[in-house]
């Protein structure tokens, strides 16, 4: 699991132990993904299936594609399809995935390197294995997150954000037990490089064996932790947790996660993305690629996208 990795952790700077009168977090839900396949028949696991919607506010769903061991001829993506009304946030942490889209966005991202899409007002994008992989095969492995947006930003113009991987702030824990990858937001004063409409924080942390990660995540955050690989515990009860599963937790100052002594050979370490944001607490309306406040919103997305307002591929 590249994705950025640090020799020597005790070289970065260091997040603040929790104080007195931090509150730790409570663990409220522990959900296991279920599987499944998008786009053209790559794997996923919905990470945020069985979870209240008003638990996840601003987020509306995120899957883990892969990880998965293509031959050659095998690795799929997705075809030419329409979003509007959020983002889809894709982190590559094994593999290469290109994107194009209608408004001129599009590159190729890779171990560690993240693509931020604003749908905004209507866009069109596909995602897909460059030929070479596909010829080739190999290993592919991330996420892909949709964040809402608040009613005032729904028609906002698309906007595509090439985050690489050298752009992410690292930082470690007190005793240098954990790497944490700060992509978007600011975690305890360090800030990652995406570009948020709604406020928000995504982290990739990597946690040694037997070592505890105590996050300071923002108050006005919700907080959930899911769970890539390996094996550990969440809150101050031990919860245990594993992977495919995700962790929502209750309010507070910070939370913790800690990986068990004992993890897989393939696993050797905990690997886990923590996620929180504002809640928007606006009424939504979901209907496949369209995330809207209303209904009638949504069938004219529909309208839009068939009448070919949204662009055309290229």
């Amino acid at each position: 699991m590249p994705a950025v990795t640090v020799d020597d952790l005790t070289v970065l700077s260091r997040l603040r132990q929790p104080g007195l009168g931090d509150q730790q977090r409570p663990v409220w839900q522990i959900s296991t993904a279920p599987q499944g396949y998008e786009g053209e028949g790559f794997p996923v696991r919905r990470a945020f299936a069985g979870i209240d919607l008003a638990h996840l506010d601003p987020f509306i769903m995120m899957d883990q594609m892969g990880e998965v061991e293509y031959a050659p001829g095998e690795p799929k993506g997705t075809s030419w399809h329409p979003h509007r009304g959020f983002e889809t946030v894709t982190y590559i942490i094994d593999g290469v995935f290109d994107h194009q889209d209608s408004h001129g966005g599009g590159g190729t991202i890779t171990n560690g390197d993240t693509q931020w899409m604003t749908a905004g007002g209507g866009i069109l994008h596909i995602e897909a294995p460059p030929e070479w992989l596909v010829v080739k095969g190999g290993l592919f492995h991330g996420i892909q997150l949709w964040v809402n947006l608040p009613r005032s930003d729904k028609l906002a113009q698309p906007r595509y954000q090439d985050i690489g991987s050298g752009r992410v702030a690292l930082t470690t824990t007190y005793d240098a037990g954990a790497l944490v990858r700060v992509i978007a937001g600011t975690v305890d004063g360090h800030s990652g490089p995406g570009q948020t409409y709604t406020p928000m924080s995504l982290v990739h942390a990597t946690i040694e064996p037997g070592a505890r990660l105590d996050l300071p995540w923002d108050v006005d955050f919700n907080a959930l932790v899911y769970v890539l690989s390996g094996h550990g515990t969440v809150g101050a009860d031990a919860r245990p947790i594993r992977m495919g599963q995700t962790a929502v937790f209750g309010p507070g100052d910070f939370l913790t996660v800690s990986a068990l002594e004992a993890q897989e050979t393939r696993s050797p370490k905990l690997e886990v993305i923590v996620v929180g944001g504002k809640p928007i607490r606006e009424p939504l309306a979901w209907a496949g690629p369209f995330v809207m406040n209303t209904k009638a919103e949504v069938m004219e997305a529909y309208q839009d996208y068939m009448s070919g307002r949204f662009g055309q591929p290229r």
